[in-house]
């Protein structure tokens, strides 16, 4: 993000020293906000290929490597994500094209976790696919609703950090726990582990949505 907003999203671990400290040294060092945004795209790039090559590694015993590489990969992005803002604030600098770094690599990196998490083992193409479309949906509807004079709305239950969440913890769990503690669905679906954390992301993502559709609505409707 390369243009300080009064409206960010809410994250708690902004006040931790650590992270305070990791971008004054950022600062300190001219870091690009800007930068700091497509290192996170590379990121949640880096992590929805690793999860996309699960199937392929699975021959030589590798899948559990990139499951767990790709969870870490995940939490990269998401301290680009949040680190990219502080060092927007903390330098002082406004981009012209802040927002679009602000909003175009998340949807990238977005499309790339999830999609390639549905091409993961135990996970489901086709769900992959949806979880992706109803994560840019909740995003369109947000920054909709900025355009048409409303704040940034970040409610969830399913907003970025829960995602995020979802896919890195099961990754792990896919990448630590024996495979015979890895849950399968039944006749019809054979879902694995990750097809039925993409299913619940999809399905509260259009809840997500249609709840910041009904906040925005209410924000912009005369009282």
């Amino acid at each position: 993000m390369a243009s300080p907003e009064p409206d960010r999203r809410p994250i708690a671990a902004r006040q931790l020293r650590i992270f305070q400290r990791m971008a004054d040294w950022l600062v300190r060092k001219g870091a690009s906000a800007n930068a700091i945004s497509v290192a996170g795209m590379f990121a949640g790039m880096l992590a929805g290929t690793l999860l996309f090559l699960t199937p392929y590694l699975a021959p030589h015993h590798l899948e559990r490597v990139a499951f767990i590489l790709a969870a870490s990969f995940v939490q990269l992005r998401l301290l680009a994500n949040m680190l990219d803002g502080m060092v927007a604030l903390g330098s002082g600098k406004a981009s012209p094209v802040g927002e679009l770094y602000n909003e175009i690599p998340d949807r990238v990196s977005d499309s790339f976790t999830l999609i390639g998490a549905g091409y993961a083992l135990s996970g489901n193409i086709e769900i992959g696919f949806l979880a992706a479309l109803m994560a840019l949906f909740t995003a369109y509807v947000r920054a909709a609703g900025k355009a048409a004079g409303a704040t940034n709305d970040f409610r969830g239950p399913m907003a970025k950090q829960q995602r995020m969440f979802l896919i890195t913890a099961t990754s792990l769990y896919l990448g630590l726990a024996p495979r015979e503690w890895q849950p399968v669905l039944g006749e019809p679906l054979h879902w694995g582990l990750m097809a039925m954390v993409l299913a619940v992301i999809a399905a509260l993502s259009l809840v997500t949505a249609l709840r910041r559709l009904m906040g925005i609505a209410r924000q912009l409707s005369p009282s």
